[in-house]
């Protein structure tokens, strides 16, 4: 007969393991003619408080039937005019006035007429005297707003600030209320990765609708919704008419204001943004003290370290923000930061990124006195710099084409480059003094094209030195060297890219 085969289980190994130890350690006393095994007492372990389905049936619930009366139904009107002229069976008015009626109509002026248009969206309390947070494009442009609570009742309210480049804007209700159910502010730069949240709002004219997620990502930016980007990512359902309403953690807490989804077909796919309540509050507050937001001023240009940029530079980690250039006469020139500096932190705040760096410069007060640490040349320093108030127009000159037949051959690199010319300078919004090197031509898969070098970029500086003449630049570029960095300058804005052989 074949003998069975036992399956131990990895308890009864360890089990195994210990008394075989313990028979071991004891065949080792000299004092005894034999080794006897003694019988363990187990030791009791207590048992570990595992939560039950049932107590957490209800937390969700629990907490929904707190805050869903902190969040309210926006609705508006806006008055909007449109071209009394219709098109026809999918034809424009051009094809017809045309081939028509001739170009008598064209020359006719078409009339408009107002249309009245209907909006829907979310937001919440934040005082209890009526004070709402909700977004801009939810209360942008209307003529009325209406708001209605989670007990039906409803409210006229008014627009008291907004800020278009981070959609916030705060309404207030114009009756005379009080007591109203508030929703307490948190922390959202405590937020982690993975907590789970709920989101409150209005889908699609459902009203008070509550939906369950976690935190997907932090500081979400470049995806082009806003000027200044710092999103939180959820997978909590959102939908159109959730914008402005609340994005909730399970301590009750306010952290975020829901404004987008990412959608390829408009509706909800598992990815949702939220304006965190930290940045909400602090423009909330700008807009119901000031009317406006006041936004601090740097006056540099910045982008972020890639990987090859960080191998030239020796930096690691590679994080921070990277100065490519310093406006003339600003707070930055000013305080001594320099094109290619790297900053690390702000006021003892640690800079992640060229977003973060955007992000915490904006948040500063105008007139602030703040400490830089910036990584210049493999040393690290400590710069003051006294806050601007930012401005946010700005101007891009416009280059005019080279007429300068004084040319460099093209070199290893893949670069044909020309001597500036003074009109191609002040095109440029370069002094005459400036340095640099215009890019004349660019060859196919070379080393710049894969880097990205166009023709009529201007080459300012290649490995930390200025091009101040076609001298320069064959210098810098005769090198054996396998990597060559530069400070690139295209359409009036700077940055810096690496060349690899």
């Amino acid at each position: 007969m074949k003998s069975k085969k036992t399956h131990l289980s990895p308890i009864y190994f360890a089990v195994i393991g210990a008394v075989l130890f313990t028979c071991s350690a004891g065949s080792t006393n000299p004092s005894s003619s034999s080794a006897q095994l003694q019988t363990l007492t187990p030791v009791a372990m207590p048992k570990a408080a595992t939560p039950s389905l049932e107590s957490f049936r209800y937390e969700i619930a629990d907490l929904a039937e707190k805050l869903i009366p902190t969040v309210v139904t926006i609705q508006t009107e806006a008055t909007i005019k449109i071209n009394d002229r219709g098109g026809f069976f999918g034809f424009g008015d051009d094809f017809f006035d045309q081939f028509f009626f001739g170009p008598q109509r064209q020359q006719q002026k078409p009339k408009e007429r107002e249309h009245k248009q209907q909006g829907q969206g979310s937001g919440v309390i934040v005082s209890s005297s009526g004070q709402i947070l909700t977004n801009n494009h939810v209360v942008h442009g209307a003529d009325q707003i209406k708001v209605t609570l989670s007990d039906k009742r409803e409210f006229k309210a008014k627009v008291v600030g907004t800020d278009s480049l981070t959609d916030v804007a705060v309404i207030q209700i114009e009756d005379d209320v009080k007591d109203l159910p508030t929703a307490p502010l948190g922390n959202s730069d405590a937020l982690r990765v993975g907590e789970w949240v709920i989101a409150i709002g209005s889908p699609f004219k459902l009203s008070q609708t509550v939906t369950k997620g976690i935190v997907s990502a932090k500081g979400v930016h470049g995806r082009g919704i806003t000027s200044y980007e710092n999103f939180i990512q959820t997978d909590a359902a959102i939908n159109m008419g959730n914008s402005g309403g609340g994005l909730f953690n399970l301590a009750g807490e306010l952290i975020g204001i829901n404004t987008a989804i990412l959608s390829r077909n408009g509706g909800f796919q598992g990815i949702g943004f939220a304006i965190p309540v930290n940045w909400a509050s602090n423009i909330m507050n700008d807009l119901l003290k000031d009317g406006k937001v006041s936004r601090g001023w740097l006056g540099v240009s910045i982008q972020d370290i890639d990987p090859g940029i960080a191998k030239a530079l020796n930096l690691n980690p590679a994080k921070g923000g990277l100065i490519n250039e310093v406006f003339e006469d600003s707070p930055a020139e000013k305080g001594g930061i320099k094109a290619g500096d790297v900053v690390r932190s702000i006021n003892g705040k640690a800079i992640e990124d060229a977003n973060d760096l955007r992000n915490t410069v904006a948040g500063l007060r105008p007139g602030e006195k703040a400490e830089f640490e910036v990584l210049r040349d493999g040393k690290t320093l400590k710069l003051k710099v006294n806050i601007a108030l930012r401005d946010e127009n700005s101007l891009a000159g416009v280059m005019p084409e080279s007429k300068d037949d004084k040319k460099a051959p093209v070199n290893a690199w893949g670069i044909q480059a020309t001597e500036l010319t003074k009109e191609q300078k002040k095109g440029a919004g370069l002094s005459e003094s400036s340095a640099g090197v215009l890019v004349a031509s660019v060859t196919d898969k070379s080393p710049a094209e894969k880097a990205g070098i166009k023709k009529g970029d201007i080459i300012l500086v290649a490995n930390n030195k200025y091009m101040a003449s076609l001298k320069d630049f064959n210098a810098a570029f005769g090198t054996e060297a396998k990597t060559i960095l530069l400070l690139v300058r295209r359409s009036g804005s700077q940055f810096y890219t690496v060349l690899e052989k």
